[in-house]
């Protein structure tokens, strides 16, 4: 899988489950802590084309998955055609 980039918090549950859905399967990520950086929703929204209300906002490559369930169902669909 391409690298994953997590636009979100360290406070938010789902961007926590998102990292840590990576790191338990080897996912190469990269992680954008908005605090940290300054960032607005705004912000990312302008990063990555699309309107952004919860985080994380999530892409693999250049391509925009969503948030964390979104992530979730991809990495699943992802295994099952790599097993294949």
């Amino acid at each position: 899988m391409e690298q994953v980039t997590i636009y979100g918090r360290s406070s938010c549950g789902f961007c926590v489950r998102a990292r840590d859905l990576c790191e338990s399967r080897n996912i190469p990520y990269v992680w954008v802590d908005m605090i940290e950086k300054g960032m607005s929703k705004q912000d990312i929204a302008d990063r990555i084309g699309h309107t952004v209300y919860t985080v994380p906002q999530i892409l693999v490559g250049s391509e925009y998955v969503g948030g964390f369930d979104d992530f979730s169902a991809y990495v699943r669909r992802h295994e099952a055609q790599t097993a294949s």
